[in-house]
């Protein structure tokens, strides 16, 4: 070598290795400590000499082998001029480079790292001073071609290149500022001799000159296939044609992968095939190659293939159903049926069922078990509210912001294509001018057109009849005929007292005492004390406010025990005062004496039975007929029904004739504020006339329903199972029903079955035979009188819990 090389004694600094980054001598460096280790060697450097070693990771042997220093072993030694705290908590350091140095060891101590170097000093001597300027003119040369044919060529740094009368140093300087991967700049500072780190240097632009060269070609070869409409496209295809120079791949060739992978339908693999094709010929970015590469993506999105296998041990399917759910014997009966009909015949399509009842008695939460019980995937579509055909059907995929519709979108959330499928509230579901999603609905739910369910957005054919369709729902009336005419309706009733017992014992209360961190032993609720709560706390069809009182129980307990220091309670019957405050709801009883002119009759509401007693004054008058109580058109019809009936056997029970000319009749039922309306009150108001017109008294024991006709016959009526529940619990002992009423005797509560005596009913004589007890000489009714036990009535606390009675 034309030069001499000193090598200092071994010294020991403190060690900062950097990312991406190479230091070289006599050029300043202003780099970030890194991490703790980093700061903590500043420091130490600082507080001593002010030298510290910088070297850089070794990226390639940190990620094979992964040393205990995965660094390169050659740095350079500089001084710190300046450290400073950043307002990030970040510690800056500005330092100048002073010397290569190699390191003999490296070691941790007290949190950083330091080495022992050894120092390298190079001395060109006067010989090579001809060779010293070569190589500077080759070097400047290089450099130059270099930075011209970057896109910002900086004419300072020119200058600077051409001020450099030292070879080795010109060479440092143009790896710090020209040369761009750091594995080359690492190369540089490891050539101690200043004439080989410049051939170093020349080998290194040479190559950058080739790829600037090929990247030229690269832009005008995408310049070529521009014209003046596509500049803006500029950039995106200098990309694409960077993929294509590469050979890498893209969103097609990925698509064109799961197309193939898939085993699609033969029309849809043909589809989605066309369609990736067209966006391999779409420029890369487009708002038509969004909207392509986005339908594609959801399609393949869509599980055209993968299924669950069902369990058909319709002996498991019970057992897990009963453990669920207490009641709701007919919706567990007829899925137990299918899954034995499906065992016996595997290719039986899935069933449509719409679960119809009052609020809270299970309907969303059977479905899920369901599902569960039949091993198959849950998925819950809420269609309260929607009011726009797209909503089912989906989007044209040409839209902005276009989407599936929520049958395909329910079918990629559970990522089968046999899940169980509720669509919850479907009698919620509006119209407007967007559509009618309720006809959109008609194909969905006809098993014989929904093997080619077509989605707008997808646009291809998709069989659901694989589907199981559960449909939940509080009332008929709102939902079309042709609709209803494609599920099979199965009508969920409310909950009897039994019922609600024991789904408060078996699921309520094991569940709010986990919410509340509880067990058993620490608290119990005893049966009396779930009773209390169910008839003087909670009036409802379901069991949700039930819950709900049992979680306030739970925690006023919770509070209790923390107080006392207890470390179980025991609620019962007696306790529920001072722990729920005063009874909320008063019971329905029986008069204590049997009245004269006031009946009672048998109610139903979405909250379940009602006593319902129906009150007859008559009046000296003119012939009026007055009805009050918030009644509806056809009870009012009722009570016209009832009054003519009355006036065509009014000899047969020694009435005046022309009672209803010179008496005044008020047909009154109370809890006015409560909305009242049907036409099984029409034998309750015909007993409670023929009473007050004739002063005989009506057993008080007796309650009864039923529809009158202008004849006389009694008619057949609904809601029996919670009609006779409240005659039950009323204290009621006999119940007159339709003689058409009989065949549903089965289907009510064992408790009220067992417990009152029920009396077939054709006529209305039948009904007055038994409900009127032997005449007295007794006055009928007089206004005074029934002014008097209407207002005594009106001082009663009532609290207005139920909707409208349907009588």
């Amino acid at each position: 070598m034309p030069g001499y090389i000193e090598n200092t004694e071994p010294v020991t600094l403190p060690v900062i290795a950097l990312r991406g980054t190479v230091a070289f001598p006599k050029m300043t460096i202003n780099f970030e400590a890194g991490d703790e280790s980093a700061a903590t060697a500043a420091k130490a450097a600082a507080a001593s000499t002010s030298f510290l070693f910088l070297t850089s990771y070794n990226e390639y042997l940190e990620g094979d082998e992964k040393p205990e220093f995965p660094y390169y072993r050659f740095g350079t030694v500089v001084r710190i001029k300046q450290m400073i705290r950043t307002p990030e908590g970040q510690t800056r350091i500005i330092a100048e480079g002073l010397v290569r140095a190699a390191v003999q060891s490296y070691r941790t101590i007290l949190g950083y790292t330091e080495a022992d170097l050894v120092c390298t000093h190079v001395t060109i001597s006067p010989d090579a001073a001809a060779r010293g300027t070569a190589a500077l003119r080759e070097l400047r040369r290089a450099a130059e071609k270099n930075m011209r044919m970057l896109p910002a060529e900086s004419s300072d740094l020119l200058n600077t290149v051409r001020t450099f009368k030292d070879p080795g140093a010109l060479a440092d300087f143009i790896a710090a500022h020209i040369l761009v991967r750091p594995a080359d700049k690492q190369a540089v500072l490891e050539c101690i001799d200043p004439f080989a780190r410049a051939e170093v240097v020349l080998g290194i632009l040479a190559e950058e000159v080739v790829v600037m060269e090929e990247e030229s070609l690269i832009r005008k070869r995408v310049s070529a296939r521009m014209n003046r409409h596509q500049k803006e496209y500029y950039l995106r295809e200098q990309i694409k044609v960077i993929q294509e120079e590469l050979g890498e791949g893209d969103d097609v060739a990925e698509f064109a992968e799961k197309i193939q992978s898939l085993s699609l339908p033969r029309e849809v693999e043909a589809k989605l095939t066309k369609e990736n094709d067209r966006l391999a010929k779409t420029p890369f970015g487009s708002a038509e190659a969004t909207v392509l590469a986005n339908y594609l993506d959801t399609c393949l999105s869509i599980p055209w293939n993968a299924t669950t296998k069902d369990r058909l041990s319709f002996s498991a399917v019970q057992k897990v159903l009963d453990a669920d759910h207490n009641g709701l014997e007919e919706v567990k009966e007829r899925i137990v049926e299918y899954i034995a009909a499906k065992q016996l015949n595997p290719e039986l399509n899935n069933q449509i069922l719409c679960l119809v009842g009052p609020p809270g008695v299970g309907k969303t939460s059977i479905a899920a078990s369901i599902a569960r019980a039949m091993n198959r995937k849950y998925v819950r579509i809420s269609l309260g509210g929607v009011r726009d055909e797209a909503d089912i059907r989906g989007h044209r995929k040409t839209y902005i912001g276009a989407m599936p519709g929520r049958i395909i979108t329910a079918l990629i959330q559970a990522e089968v294509k046999n899940p169980l499928i509720l669509l919850d509230e479907i009698d919620k579901l509006t119209r407007d001018s967007h559509g009618d999603p309720t006809s959109a609905l008609l194909e969905v739910l006809d098993g014989e057109q929904n093997k080619n369910f077509r989605d707008h957005f997808v646009e291809l054919p998709f069989d659901l009849s694989d589907c199981v369709f559960i449909a939940t729902a509080n009332d008929l009336g709102s939902i079309p005929k042709p609709l209803i005419d494609r599920m099979e309706i199965i009508e969920l009733s409310t909950y009897t007292k039994r019922e609600k017992l024991a789904i408060a014992k078996d699921h309520l209360i094991p569940k709010q005492l986990k919410r509340h961190g509880m067990t058993k032993k620490m608290l119990k609720i005893a049966d009396d004390a779930l009773v209390e709560i169910i008839d003087y706390y909670t009036r409802e069809a379901g069991v949700r406010n039930l819950e709900r009182t049992i979680a306030t129980l739970c925690r006023k307990a919770g509070k209790k025990m923390l107080e006392t220091e207890l470390k179980s309670i025991t609620v019962k019957a007696g306790d529920i005062k001072a722990y729920l405050g005063e009874r909320k709801l008063l019971p329905e009883t029986i008069d204590a004496e049997d009245p004269v002119g006031c009946v009672n009759g048998l109610a139903y509401t979405e909250l379940g039975g009602s006593l319902l007693k129906v009150e007859v004054a008559v009046l000296d008058g003119t012939g009026k007929i007055e009805t009050t109580g918030s009644l509806g058109d056809v009870m009012k019809e009722s009570a016209q029904i009832a009054v003519s009936y009355v006036r065509s056997v009014a000899k047969e029970f020694g009435i005046p004739t022309d009672f209803y000319k010179t008496k005044d009749i008020h047909i009154h039922f109370p809890e006015g504020a409560i909305p009242k309306d049907g036409p099984s009150a029409g034998v309750t108001m015909v007993t409670a006339l023929i009473s007050a017109l004739t002063g005989r008294a009506v057993r008080r024991d007796v309650a009864m329903t039923g529809e009158i006709s202008l004849r006389g016959n009694v008619l057949a009526i609904g809601g029996l199972k919670e009609k006779t529940m409240a005659a039950y619990s009323a204290g009621v002992k006999t119940v007159l029903i339709p003689e058409e009423n009989m065949r549903d005797l089965a289907k009510i509560d064992s408790m009220a079955r067992d417990n009152l005596h029920f009396i077939p009913c054709r006529k209305a004589a039948d009904v007055l035979q038994t409900a009127l007890l032997p005449a007295k000489k007794t006055a009928p009714i007089e206004m005074e009188n029934s002014t008097d036990a209407v207002a005594a009535s009106a001082f009663i606390p009532t609290v207005n819990t139920q909707p409208q009675v349907r009588l």
